[in-house]
């Protein structure tokens, strides 16, 4: 939404270019330098737990006092850890943001990364909550001067995007079923796809799929795995990419001995081969699996990423923007791969808010690669926010959205429901 009471009808390129005309055209409002707005203020935040088919973002709405409001996702929006994220929320705003004017980002991002204590050397709840956080000020911002958020990153390099789809698997079985249910996402215009080759399903009514356990796997196993690779590559094709995550399950020899015999196939990358944290391990796969490694969604800030990159130990980055750190904390880690030659595949396992965020990074990287996708989960996911991206897919490419801010507005009417706790 265009928050005229913030601008009050200057446009984009006056109030950008030509702050003193921008403030003569607000004389009612108080002059904070060259910004020609009036000073903000975080008054507080509502955070949900949007639990729907089985996942649950977990969503921040960061409230100020002129009424402006942001939006941002901490991505665990499965497995384990959602109430802990959503009180990791809670305690960074009343300690580190309320009272403070939302334009300060990097400033606020500093605070808590310094003043946490816990931050520094941190996982995965304590940054999904700074994302979250750090998402919606960037949200206000571009809301309050009427732009996109890519805008103030230094401008879009590209109007659309390519994406792959994930999560289309989750209920199949055997090879013959996962070549069916590829073969139809092909059909729906895709022209890329990821699959978990070793993972089985549970067998609910939400589609939950089990990784393995205690790093091995019988014999039996590992055939089923290779053939169903064999069936879904012979059922899409040689021209559409196909991925493969192997959510770290497996130790290093037996990673080795699996990734050889997947080669055939011509996989566009191996994910999460073998525990992200061990980059040495990380690092003698990609010397022996000739398939481009990818990993990134379980490591956090620049700090995180350092040596897989001065070890070349992978060849494509996945960071989540709502997990490392946040949309600039991404944009440094991008610029970072850039210089090691890597590309950029942004995670993305959570909400539609989290999938705008993302667009507001893929828009403004140069190494940018593909981005993920869960384009299968049920209407009630996406209709949480006004307009969800992933409803504007046309042959395998999302346009990057040109509404101010992150792009999407929560809908009270169907968050309302899912209120966790206020600020």
């Amino acid at each position: 939404m265009f928050h005229r009471s913030i601008i009050d009808r200057v446009d984009r390129r006056s109030f950008l270019l030509a702050p003193a005309a921008a403030a003569a055209a607000l004389p009612a409002l108080a002059q904070t330098g060259t910004r020609g707005i009036k000073p903000l203020k975080v008054t507080g935040c509502r955070i949900y737990i949007v639990t729907i088919d089985g996942r649950y973002p977990i969503l921040v709405q960061l409230l100020t006092d002129q009424g402006v409001t942001g939006a941002g996702d901490a991505a665990v929006a499965y497995g384990t850890g959602a109430a802990s994220a959503a009180a990791m929320i809670k305690e960074l705003v009343e300690q580190f943001v309320v009272g403070k004017d939302p334009f300060g980002i990097e400033a606020i991002w500093s605070d808590m990364y310094d003043h946490t204590f816990w931050a520094k050397g941190g996982g995965t709840i304590i940054f999904a909550g700074i994302s979250a956080i750090e998402q919606a000020l960037w949200d206000i911002k571009g809301k309050c001067l009427g732009v996109p958020v890519y805008e103030m990153l230094g401008g879009k390099m590209r109007d659309k995007v390519r994406v792959y789809a994930n999560g289309w698997s989750f209920r199949c079985v055997k090879p013959a079923d996962y070549a069916r249910e590829a073969e139809r996402v092909v059909k729906d215009g895709y022209t890329a796809l990821k699959l978990y080759p070793l993972a089985v399903p549970q067998g609910d009514t939400e589609g939950h799929i089990e990784h393995v356990a205690l790093r091995s796997i019988d014999g039996d196993r590992e055939q089923r795995a290779i053939a169903t690779v064999k069936a879904v590559r012979d059922s899409i094709g040689p021209k559409v990419d196909l991925m493969l995550d192997m959510s770290a399950e497996l130790t290093t020899d037996a990673i080795i001995r699996i990734g050889r015999k997947l080669e055939e196939w011509n996989i566009a990358f191996l994910e999460e081969p073998v525990d992200p944290s061990d980059v040495e391990a990380l690092k003698k796969v990609s010397e022996h699996v000739n398939i481009p490694i990818a990993t990134g969604e379980r490591l956090y800030t620049r700090y995180g990423f350092r040596r897989v990159m001065e070890m070349h130990a992978a060849d494509i980055l996945q960071p989540d923007i709502g997990n490392t750190g946040g949309i600039m904390e991404a944009k440094k880690i991008a610029a970072m791969a850039e210089t090691y030659s890597m590309r950029i595949q942004p995670h993305n396992c959570s909400s539609p808010v989290c999938t705008a965020a993302s667009l507001q990074l893929d828009a403004t990287i140069a190494n940018f690669y593909i981005q993920e996708l869960y384009p299968y989960r049920v209407p009630e996911h996406f209709a949480i926010v006004d307009h969800a991206p992933e409803l504007d897919i046309k042959s395998s490419y999302m346009p990057i959205p040109s509404r101010p801010g992150l792009g999407v507005e929560l809908v009270e009417g169907r968050v309302r429901r899912f209120l966790w706790g206020t600020v």
